[in-house]
């Protein structure tokens, strides 16, 4: 009994140990998934707010603004060597948190395009 815990164990291990290498083997490392994909989402999230008449025309331009200015940072950084370093990361994590909250605050502050 005790043996084949082990085995399945053992077993367990060599099969997922492979598939866990193999998703980080396929995104290279200098590219970060996270820092795109938040990118992405945030923007699709102030065009909901806008479509949803939840975001004014004033937040919305200044929360596009914000993007574009991480994105412009994320540019220089990618630039400047081979890939983002540990600290780019965390200062572009940092501001899409800031830039997060405040389309959360834009969505759920009650005001509207229509003037309310």
């Amino acid at each position: 009994m005790f043996v084949r815990s082990i085995l399945a164990a053992v077993v367990g291990i060599v099969l997922v140990t492979p598939a866990a290498f193999a998703d980080q083997a396929a995104r290279p490392q200098h590219r970060p998934a996270g820092i795109n994909k938040r990118e992405h989402r945030q923007v699709q999230r102030i065009k909901h707010g806008v479509k949803q008449d939840e975001i004014t025309k004033a937040e919305a331009d200044r929360l596009k603004a914000d993007q574009a200015a991480i994105r412009a940072e994320e540019r220089v950084y990618r630039k400047s060597g081979d890939g983002l370093t540990k600290p780019e990361i965390k200062d572009l994590e940092k501001d899409l948190n800031k830039t997060s909250r405040e389309i959360k605050r834009a969505t759920h502050n009650g005001k509207t395009r229509g003037g309310n």
